[in-house]
């Protein structure tokens, strides 16, 4: 049974899944169309092993949805409103100097 999550829990599976780039650069290709995993796989240079992680991650946090076409399973976004949100969040500038991390870089893995 599907619950609603809370505002709290949404927003760390967002976080969750922009946590790696390998998981930005799939959100982001999503946005830009629905694909399959072996497109995908060669538009970001990686092996459809590594992706296929990522993609049942980003199935997990609910982000992305498999959809059957045929013999074959197509990748999209789970909402529309997902890709606007990521233009939201590519239009935030947030001013960071080159050489500053955040102070928990070394130890949290953060930035």
């Amino acid at each position: 049974m599907l619950t609603v999550a809370s505002d709290i829990e949404v927003l760390a599976r967002f976080g969750r899944a922009l946590a790696d780039p390998i998981r930005c650069r799939v959100l982001l290709a999503l946005r830009q169309a629905p694909a399959y995993p072996a497109d995908l796989a060669d538009v970001l240079g990686i092996s459809r092993t590594r992706l296929s992680n990522h993609l049942a991650c980003l199935r997990d946090c609910g982000l992305v949805v498999a959809v059957p076409d045929g013999r074959r399973t197509r990748y999209e976004l789970a909402d529309e409103r997902l890709g606007h949100a990521l233009d939201h969040l590519l239009a935030a500038v947030v001013a960071v100097e080159e050489d500053k991390t955040c102070p928990d870089a070394a130890t949290k893995g953060c930035c």
